[in-house]
């Protein structure tokens, strides 16, 4: 996998810790996500919640196309909508947010255009790699959390709450690769943690604040200096 360093002298040193939630449809991301916001609240820590697509005024208008289930995009559009939104959140509220000293917490962000775009419509992880670099800046998360679920229970969930989105609606096999291509990232990438997504939500949460914790300290430490 080609990175590049988080750009400091064009965007500043970053301050805060960079949190992102990932998983398939109805993992549990939005409880998690508020559940670990209530944490950084009680300690009185500045934070920012945001969400992909979505986050910017541009981004929500691309986020309405995309989840549209009457639209019909092809693999490669579909990946560059999701790109251009990204980096209209990173410019616009993320690196602000950090160099401000505020913490983040992103429910999706690269990781999954790798999964759903690059496992799911098995579009070149090459390309999926390198466009994910230029328009993150080449801003990672601090931490990357997948809350993983069996794709028949994940889907059953999000069916309870709303009517299927365009991506929800996919067929149950792209919803197995997606995952899978989760998996595999979480298996690879030392800055993931894999939880089981079907567990309850204070086990979940619990698991979450064990990883998060330390590096609320270890940034904390190295602002101070």
């Amino acid at each position: 996998m080609t990175s590049l360093p988080y750009d400091s002298e064009r965007s500043g040193p970053r301050r805060g810790v960079f949190v992102v939630l990932e998983g398939p449809e109805g993992a549990g991301k939005s409880t998690q996500i508020a559940l670990l916001a209530s944490r950084l609240a009680d300690m009185g820590r500045e934070h920012v919640l945001t969400r992909e697509p979505g986050g910017t005024r541009a981004g929500d208008a691309i986020r309405r196309v995309l989840l549209d289930p009457a639209q019909r995009i092809e693999p490669l559009a579909e990946f560059l909508l999701y790109s251009a939104s990204r980096a209209q959140l990173v410019g616009e509220v993320i690196a602000p947010a950090l160099q401000a000293g505020s913490d983040v917490i992103s429910d999706r962000f690269t990781g999954a255009s790798v999964a759903y775009q690059g496992h799911g419509r098995g579009l070149d992880l090459d390309l999926i790699d390198l466009l994910n670099t230029r328009v993150s800046q080449g801003l990672t998360p601090d931490l990357t959390v997948l809350l993983d679920i069996d794709p028949a229970a994940g889907l059953q969930r999000a069916a309870a709450r709303s009517q299927h989105d365009r991506l929800e609606a996919e067929s149950f096999e792209f919803h197995e690769r997606v995952r899978a291509g989760f998996v595999l990232q979480a298996h690879t990438r030392p800055d993931w943690l894999l939880v089981n997504g079907a567990a309850d939500e204070a086990t979940v949460a619990s698991l979450i604040w064990a990883a998060v914790e330390p590096l609320l300290a270890l940034r904390d430490d190295q602002v101070s200096r």
